[in-house]
């Protein structure tokens, strides 16, 4: 798509909210409501990002608006910062491009009892080897190869399934959203395809945005909070971004092509042919959903495998075992699911399926959701920025639930296409300029490290400003990655 900017209305709400009034494009159900400031409103508006807010408010059953956060950018049907939730009652539907190609992409966070200076003198060997280690790049397997039979009770149990395998605690699946396991996956409904993609692809990072960094925490926002999660200024982590690899993505290709025509059988007009969707209580709707849990179950299943082999590396330059180093799991958010949850919608309490895109959850203090362990402080929110500057952890507030349907941002969000960054990039060594900024980078190509150089991304401390000052979730502690590694 030729990038075009957006001449459309953005009225102003609060110094944090806009709208796209329904009256808009006839068609609309409700309103659109993007998060930013006036800054971020402003890069906003260079593409289409906002027009696909308003084509999400066509979606039959949606509740309350079509919402964008504040690190949106042009997707596949939905923004990828996009946010709607849909009532089965009244005909909601279910999209995949409401939850993306990379099913169940999300961010898990281990901290440490070592602390920076324990850590820079070997920071060279550490990156190398967690470079050597942890498999990543496009279309990399990994050390770990299941059957099918495996590969099914992955994707019915999530994380759990690798216990008796020793490769995950009872602590780390409580410190991950749903437990890692979503319940009423369908693995005998992926195609063949799906099924091959994913055998050896569980423990891998991938190639793109998907990374693994060590990172230094920066600085603390609020005691009690970081204190709660264990974290202190100076304390080395590991934060990991990755998801259902080539499986996920088979899903959601092969959804939407099963889509097609769907929405006219069931008499739904879309300004969009890419908002493909089905009702909910449809068969096609049904069917997905089934496919579509069973890969976010997987992804969890990745991400615990990643984080294990992570663990393995540190052992062995540290020479301790993980445990003693206190390599325990923060938490591990989602941030490309559906998910059906119940929500207020003005009076009524509905359960609602909220598509969250490029968008994460971010629960309030005693949320029957919320982990055991965070009930006073509210759920972790895990906010990557890029690899040059910093990423954020926040924790849910009460404002999710009454504006966002307790949802925040997730990134700092792309200001620069994969090949406008790589142009830009020519004649440069990124892994040096990085190095200057004190952060060892890793790839396996010079073209990954170009596609996702600091310049290709806002700066996520507006960003987090934004959702901080709406409400929506608060700052707890920023991190400043020291050593990266990427496909």
């Amino acid at each position: 798509m030729v990038k075009q900017p957006y001449h459309g209305p953005l009225e102003k709400v609060t110094d944090y909210c806009w709208r796209i009034p329904r009256s808009y494009k006839t068609g609309m159900r409700v309103d659109g409501l993007i998060y930013a400031n006036r800054e971020l409103l402003e890069l906003m508006r260079n593409d289409q990002a906002p027009e696909q807010v308003a084509n999400v408010a066509f979606l039959p059953g949606i509740q309350v608006a079509s919402l964008a956060m504040p690190d949106i950018h042009w997707g596949y049907g939905f923004t990828i910062g996009g946010v709607c939730a849909t009532d089965p009652e009244e005909g909601g539907v279910i999209s995949p491009g409401g939850v993306g190609y990379d099913i169940n992409c999300g961010v898990r966070l281990v901290r440490s009892n070592l602390m920076y200076d324990d850590i820079q003198p070997k920071m060279d060997r550490l990156v190398t080897e967690l470079f050597k280690h942890v498999p990543c790049g496009v279309g990399q397997g990994g050390r770990f190869q299941f059957n099918a039979k495996e590969l099914r009770a992955l994707m019915l149990q999530g994380p759990r399934a690798l216990i008796e395998r020793g490769l995950a605690v009872d602590r780390d699946i409580e410190h991950t959203e749903a437990l890692g396991c979503l319940k009423g996956a369908r693995p005998d409904l992926l195609s063949d395809r799906a099924i091959d993609r994913g055998k050896n692809q569980c423990g891998t990072l991938g190639s793109g945005n998907h990374f693994l960094e060590v990172q230094v925490v920066d600085t603390i926002f609020d005691d009690a909070a970081a204190q709660t999660m264990g974290l202190k200024a100076g304390m080395v982590c590991v934060m990991i971004h990755s998801g259902s690899r080539g499986l996920g993505y088979q899903v959601c290709d092969d959804a939407l092509k099963a889509l097609r025509g769907v929405p006219e059988k069931y008499g739904i007009y879309l300004p969009d042919r890419q908002l493909a969707c089905a009702p909910v209580r449809s068969p096609e709707g049904q069917r997905y959903i089934g496919q579509m849990r069973a890969a976010a179950n997987y992804a969890w299943c990745n991400r615990q495998l990643l984080m294990a082999q992570a663990r393995e590396v540190f052992e062995n330059v540290f020479g301790r075992k993980w445990q003693e180093l206190g390599m325990s799991l923060v938490y591990d958010v989602a941030h490309n699911i559906a998910k059906f949850e119940k929500h207020r919608v003005g009076d009524v309490e509905k359960s609602v399926w909220v598509h969250r895109k490029g968008a994460t959850r971010a629960f309030p203090p005693h949320h029957p959701e919320t982990p055991r362990d965070y009930k006073e402080i509210g759920q972790p929110v895990l906010i990557p920025g890029d690899m040059g500057r910093a990423s954020w952890v926040l924790v849910g507030q009460q404002g999710s639930m009454e504006q966002t349907f307790g949802t925040t941002c997730h990134g700092a969000g792309r200001q620069l296409s994969r090949t406008a960054a790589v142009k830009k990039s020519k004649g440069r060594r990124i892994d040096e300029e990085l190095l200057k900024r004190g952060v060892i980078a890793k790839a396996r190509s010079w073209k990954g490290l170009a596609e996702e150089q600091p310049d290709a991304y806002k700066d996520v401390d507006l960003v987090v400003e934004t959702v901080h000052n709406a409400g929506l979730s608060k700052k707890v502690a920023r991190m400043r990655p020291v050593g990266v590694i990427k496909g």
